[in-house]
């Protein structure tokens, strides 16, 4: 049976890499409380949200001794509970000559602990009727399970034993490699359009090489990695103090504060190593790449654009200027390439690949691709989406338009932090925690984009969607159709 699995989804804007598995004191010393969730005396209240904000997330949030920073949410609809832990080690800040050695820990997280042997808690998961996954992404890696609430104490154990100490052997370490090389080439090497553009098109638009490497894992990279390697990766970057764990779902916070702190508590910190510097320069000059595909029967074409900083309102607005762009049957590229022309059957795209606009934390892209008739001449493409952007920078983005993506944007959002596993709220959560220290920011995303005015969307688009801030990556298909 295969285990190990790269699995593609739909998540909000951009589509989803799922890169492996389907698979001593208790008293907090930070606090955060979002007006929904129930104060223990000795945690502070966030200030009231604004009202547009209706939707409220009960959110508390707190950091044990050992530096675990950990949130809890509670949800009554249904008798789960979802746990998740998220450690500060993604693609990006991974060791140097050791590419794709995140992804390769997230395969040995599932090898065995103290107590548990190996493959063993995917079976404790499967046989109490949970379901379970992790991924590696540019700036963490994840694991979460999904339970009968009756045994969110037994998940929380299982969590803190792989977190304490990991079975990390010569054999496990070799065994996994070798997983992970085969993924690398059923995945990249040995498929039709193999990497495009997830994998691909960061290595060609960004400088840093953080941000620029082949994250998947260069084969004599996987080959050269030792067990001291794994080890000391272990030891660093699994550490509590680089850790957040997010509680979502039936459970009671007082119980699960208590459980959280029985089995984490003593778990030792580790120093940490300086953050790597993740800035990209400027980019002032179009760049354009060219890829033969042995495997490919039809071209295809990727572009990007470097993203405004996180957080900031021009970052607000390109989220929305996605939406009118790229999602939906709706957007104006579609319409245009599809509807219109019949260029292809479809146009991809969104912020950040591998996840979503909201869990990453370093330099980003916005990406479209599509492949498309053979007939079609790769300028033809790329003319058609210099129109669309030129028609909303020189003709403006009128107040329905707007009106129209923040519906869109609202929909989707709160459709994600509403599922019924509640993975897309925990995901969140997690991922403000561990970038902004402050997973109370859920509470506030629909008022930051209620700021966003016609006027800082036609700015937005004559900044970052030039195209001196783009990159091209065209697919050459050798492969007879």
């Amino acid at each position: 049976m295969c285990i190990f699995r790269l699995v593609l989804q739909s998540n909000w804007s951009a589509a989803l890499l799922l890169l492996g598995l389907h698979a001593c004191s208790p008293k907090a010393t930070t606090s955060i409380t979002t007006p929904a969730a129930t104060t223990p005396p000795t945690a502070t209240t966030a200030p009231a949200q604004p009202a547009v904000a209706a939707f409220q997330i009960p959110v508390e949030y707190y950091t044990l001794p050992n530096g675990l920073r950990v949130v809890l949410s509670p949800d009554h609809t249904a008798p789960t509970a979802t746990v998740a832990a998220y450690y500060n080690i993604g693609f990006r800040n991974e060791p140097r000559d050791r590419t794709g050695f995140a992804h390769l820990f997230e395969h040995l997280m599932f090898q065995g602990s103290q107590n548990l042997g190996k493959m063993e808690f995917i079976q404790l998961v499967q046989k109490n009727g949970g379901i379970l996954n992790g991924s590696t992404r540019f700036d963490f890696t994840n694991y979460y399970e999904v339970v009968p609430s009756h045994k969110l104490e037994t998940l929380l154990w299982a969590e803190a034993d792989r977190m304490r100490g990991l079975a990390i052997t010569q054999a496990n370490l070799t065994n996994q490699q070798g997983v992970v090389k085969n993924e690398v080439r059923v995945n990249v090497l040995n498929a039709p359009y193999g990497g495009f553009p997830w994998l691909d098109m960061p290595q060609k638009a960004n400088k840093n090489w953080n941000n620029a490497h082949n994250f998947y894992g260069d084969l004599k990279d996987l080959d050269a990695a030792t067990l001291e390697d794994a080890q000391s990766f272990f030891k660093t970057y699994y550490a509590p103090n680089n850790a957040v764990l997010a509680v979502v779902g039936d459970f009671e916070p007082a119980d699960a504060k208590a459980l959280v702190a029985k089995y984490f508590t003593e778990i030792p910190s580790a120093p940490q190593p300086p953050k790597p510097d993740l800035t990209e320069p400027r980019q002032e000059q179009e760049q354009r790449f060219t890829k033969d595909d042995k495997l490919a029967t039809k071209p295809a074409l990727a572009f990007a654009y470097h993203m405004p900083e996180r957080n900031t309102p021009e970052y607000y607005a390109l989220i929305l200027l996605d939406q009118i762009l790229l999602q939906g049957k709706d957007s104006r590229l579609y319409q245009a390439m599809v509807q219109k022309r019949g260029y292809s059957d479809n146009v991809n795209g969104g912020i950040n690949y591998l996840g979503n606009a909201f869990n990453y934390a370093g330099p980003m892209l916005w990406m479209g691709d599509l492949t498309y008739d053979q007939n079609v001449k790769s300028d033809s493409v790329v003319s058609v989406l210099d129109q669309e952007i030129s028609r909303l920078s020189k003709g403006g983005i009128n107040q329905a338009t707007l009106d129209l993506a923040m519906v869109k944007l609202r929909s989707s959002l709160y459709d994600q932090l509403s599922g019924s596993d509640n993975f897309g709220r925990a995901d969140m959560l997690a991922a403000f925690a561990l970038f902004d220290n402050n997973p109370a920011r859920i509470n506030t995303l629909e008022a930051e984009f209620r700021k966003v005015t016609p006027e800082l969307m036609q700015k937005t688009i004559q900044e970052y969607l030039r195209p001196t801030n783009r990159t091209l990556l065209i697919v050459n298909p050798l492969a007879k159709s």
